[in-house]
């Protein structure tokens, strides 16, 4: 039990400071991304965190396997370059014996992912897609931050003095935008308004700008001469109806509604959230001998071939999650023959480590 501990608390450590490191990266990349299009105006900056937690199982279903596959590899390296695999070598510690302390780490981690890949990263995906598509139905002026002047595209600038307190209503709102008489004229049109909210049409789905109580000044380029329209209320149609996204794409879809759902795409997905935790237990099996390095080498020295096995096994699984998708590769045959394959890869490179005696 003291070496089960030993080696299991060596595993976990290592794997947690691999795992924190590649989520700080990768949510700090798709972070930035979020936050470029708040800066844009296209979403509101308040849901970012909201986006960003329920984006957290999808990254950890991948990060996880590569997390504890460079675990096993760092920690059992360093091991040997301390000769401590040698000690319990000595002693009596079969090959056989540090692989099946090595699968309780790995049935614990199998675990986490199966919960992500099952239940949690479905759901948080189709979260994110409903609160997006939230936003997307809004108006244009919907992410519009107060006393500050913002481009919207299509020639379009605003600017709003405050919010009301459910930031719904405007005051003291300002537009400038570029448009084009009917006889192709260009001009441009400033409206100043007090107030200004924002509405869809139920029957058309068009979203519209409602201003009050302000003024409409259309001037044509070269001229002296300029339109003032004063008005009570008045709607700046913005943009027409808003495609709906797919909310029923196989991403989104429950693991029993896949089950239950015969198509190719739904397959697809379900074998490929089936075989993620299977690559836990795989990559444990190629971990074992690749972590095994001599002092001259260095506890680094196959780090590099290990993350290429790892990008190929998960470039394959990501190139038949495709194929099976689109109808040119079998359901029947699925994802199975990629694991199939890399665990027999794994089970060789056990069997030729014991044959060198290259297992402790």
């Amino acid at each position: 039990m003291i070496i089960f501990r030993y080696l299991t608390r060596e595993i976990l450590l290592t794997m947690a400071a691999v795992a924190g490191v590649l989520l700080l990266v990768i949510m700090g990349s798709r972070f930035i991304r979020y936050f470029s299009n708040a800066a844009e105006g296209e979403i509101p900056a308040s849901i970012l965190g909201t986006l960003m937690l329920f984006h957290l199982p999808g990254f950890l279903e991948l990060i996880l396997p590569l997390a504890f596959f460079l675990g096993i590899l760092l920690a059992y390296g360093q091991l040997y370059l301390n000769s401590e695999i040698t000690v319990l070598v000595a002693c009596g510690t079969s090959p056989n014996r540090l692989l099946q302390v090595s699968l309780v780490p790995a049935t614990l981690v199998a675990i986490l992912v199966a919960a992500c890949s099952l239940w949690l990263t479905p759901a948080g995906a189709l979260h994110n897609e409903v609160l997006l598509e939230e936003q997307r139905s809004q108006l244009d002026f919907s992410a519009l931050a107060p006393g500050r002047f913002q481009d919207f595209g299509g020639g379009r600038t605003a600017y709003t003095e405050a919010m009301s307190e459910d930031q719904r209503r405007m005051q003291e709102v300002f537009i400038s935008e570029r448009q084009s008489r009917g006889d192709g004229t260009p001009e441009s049109v400033v409206t100043r308004a007090k107030t200004g909210y924002q509405t869809v049409d139920p029957e058309t789905g068009s979203r519209f700008l409602v201003l009050a109580d302000g003024e409409r000044y259309s001037v044509d380029p070269g001229r002296a001469e300029a339109e003032r329209l004063e008005f009570g209320t008045y709607a700046v149609r913005l943009s027409g109806a808003v495609e709906s996204a797919e909310l029923d794409a196989p991403e989104y879809a429950t693991t029993p509604a896949l089950f239950a759902d015969d198509t190719q795409p739904a397959r697809a997905q379900l074998q490929w959230r089936l075989g993620l935790p299977l690559m836990v237990f795989i990559l444990t099996l190629l971990a074992m001998p690749l972590s095994r390095v001599n002092p001259r080498q260095g506890r680094f020295a196959k780090l590099l071939p290990a993350v290429f096995l790892y990008v190929a096994y998960l470039s394959l699984l990501l190139a038949a999650l495709d194929a099976i998708g689109r109808g040119s590769w079998p359901v029947a045959v699925g994802m199975w023959p990629i694991h199939g394959g890399f665990l027999a890869i794994g089970l060789a490179m056990m069997a030729r480590a014991q044959q060198k005696g290259m297992s402790g």
